[in-house]
């Protein structure tokens, strides 16, 4: 059997070198004489020191484990793709028959994928972290995550487990399932769900930053939650139209009030601030539906275009594997022979 860890990295040089020890000598633990693992570290297009601490960790790995039965191979992408396609990437070069995606912060503990590994070998095709404590966050990050999930849980058709992340183990077949959805507005924490199969929670505390800043400030919290919506459901477009059908109700009503009145009082109604909010209403009812419209009609645009989701740097690609791994000139193709047997 081989356990593959997905970690993606963007400017991690703080945590990087714990994040390694700790995951490398649990999954050392875990390894019996028929197990292997590898970790895929996915450089994100990182501006700080990452790459160079993660080739110095290929370099070492052997020695500071002489007997160890995995590998460590660096993925650096062309640039900064962003974290649900840095982990996409991962995913799609994991060799292993239970891959783990994982934040390179700590904030997921390593020691938790043990027990996520007996849950899969018990039949589970999927195990999702749980989190029962989230250490470090502020109160309006912790609210407005749990009135999200809420939301989308009654907006789209598919069960998305609350307070779970992108901390989660699935199976080999799970992961080519995934591969097979191409769509460029990913939201891991829906698809994986709406792909269904056996799916169970590992309960953990999840603790504070091990160091260095969140890489998920407000706008991209925003820009994941836009994208779930517009993903998973139609529910917006029928809001849009349903407000329309609302504004239409409420003109024939006001029509007939004051045909009403011209009618029987012979007095015209008054109010040149009644007009004027009337239009500014009818305006922004029109502005937000053309946005709505123009979310999903952009997620459309960037889809057919058809460009990859993401592009590797096949000369920066290296691997524990080989004494000649740390080479500029090596390639990808190189490093992606088959090194573990089951």
């Amino acid at each position: 059997m081989v356990i593959s860890v997905v970690v993606p990295c963007f400017n991690e040089e703080e945590v990087i070198g714990e994040t390694y020890r700790r995951l490398a000598a649990h999954l050392e633990a875990l390894c019996t004489d028929r197990d292997q693992y590898e970790i895929l570290f996915v450089n994100d297009g990182s501006q700080d020191r990452t790459l160079e601490l993660l080739r110095s960790i290929c370099d070492q790995h052997a020695n500071a484990f002489p007997a160890s039965r995995g590998e460590i191979r660096v993925l650096p992408l062309a640039r900064n793709f962003g974290h649900q396609l840095a982990i996409s990437a991962g995913l799609e070069r994991a060799r292993g028959d239970a891959i783990v995606a994982m934040d390179a912060d700590l904030q997921d503990p390593p020691e938790v994928i043990g027990e996520m590994l007996q849950k899969w070998r018990e039949g589970a095709d999927v195990v999702y972290g749980q989190r029962i404590y989230r250490g470090g966050e502020s109160w309006f990050k912790l609210t407005t995550a749990t009135l999200f999930y809420k939301l989308l849980t009654k907006i789209t058709k598919i069960h998305i487990p609350a307070n779970s992340g992108d901390f989660r183990l699935i199976s080999k077949r799970v992961n080519d399932t995934l591969r097979e959805m191409p769509e460029r507005a990913r939201f891991l924490r829906g698809m994986i769900p709406w792909i269904g199969y056996k799916q169970v929670a590992v309960n953990y505390e999840r603790a504070a930053r091990f160091a260095g800043e969140t890489k998920y400030p407000l706008q991209n919290m925003l820009r994941l939650a836009l994208d779930a919506i517009a993903s998973f459901s139609q529910t917006p477009l029928r809001l849009a139209y349903l407000s329309g059908f609302l504004v239409a109700g409420v003109s024939f009503v006001l029509a007939i009030f004051i045909l009403y009145r011209r009618l029987t009082d012979h007095v015209p109604v008054e109010g040149w601030a009644s007009v004027m909010v009337t239009i500014l209403f009818l305006g922004a009812v029109q502005l937000i539906t053309v946005g709505i419209l123009g979310e999903y009609i952009g997620r459309i645009y960037e889809q057919v275009k058809g460009r990859p989701l993401f592009i590797i740097n096949e000369e920066e690609s290296f691997s524990s594997a080989a004494a000649s791994a740390t080479k500029p000139s090596q390639t990808t193709s190189e490093l992606d022979r088959p090194v573990f047997h089951e």
